[in-house]
């Protein structure tokens, strides 16, 4: 009696869910379908403009690099020099990565707290090579935050802070107050 009924069951299910659903007559001058390709159309532009923006800027990440080794001389190098180590991690596949280091790079004010106060390094995060064991001795940041992330180093190659680079933003951009208020924040006399 039970398979009868669970049988019973099953064919009821098979014959209500194989009934054709009418849909209902489409309006030829719906705005739906122009709204629908007008959104297309303006994400593809956003794209297209993204990936010229992207050809333009410098690409200051190496997927070759032996990062680990580039690290260790960095901590000499801020030893002599009394500097911290600021690390920007991320990869030229990134548009904020590139936008972030293009903003340092020619905004004076900035480019000079980093180079009276940083040895700046762009740590690399891509397929083709994911520095799994460097990314791992800071604890992921790129994992928990997004790219660009940084990673703070005082002159002995120890972790002093990790920075999350949405905070920093502004529009399509990064806010000059609050990179400088991070960079100021994190010198080696602060």
């Amino acid at each position: 009696m039970k398979k009868l009924s669970i049988l019973a069951f099953l064919a009821l299910g098979m014959v209500v869910f194989s009934q054709e659903v009418k849909k209902a007559p489409e309006d030829k001058n719906s705005g739906d379908k122009a709204l629908l390709v007008k959104t297309d159309a303006a994400e593809l532009e956003a794209k297209k403009k993204a990936a010229e923006e992207k050809a333009k800027l410098p690409k200051p990440y190496d997927p070759k690099a032996d990062a680990q080794k580039d690290i260790n001389e960095l901590i000499a190098k801020a030893k002599k020099e009394n500097k911290n180590i600021l690390i920007q991690a991320g990869g030229n596949w990134c548009i904020w990565c590139l936008r972030f280091n293009q903003f340092v790079q020619t905004t004076p004010e900035l480019k000079d707290i980093v180079d009276q106060n940083y040895l700046y390094y762009h740590l690399n995060y891509s397929p083709d090579n994911k520095n799994e064991k460097i990314f791992a001795q800071y604890g992921n940041p790129g994992d928990k935050f997004g790219y660009p992330v940084f990673i703070l180093l005082d002159k002995n190659g120890k972790m002093i802070h990790i920075q999350q680079s949405d905070v920093l933003e502004e529009g399509k951009g990064y806010s000059k107050e609050k990179v400088k208020e991070f960079f100021n924040s994190w010198t080696p006399k602060s």
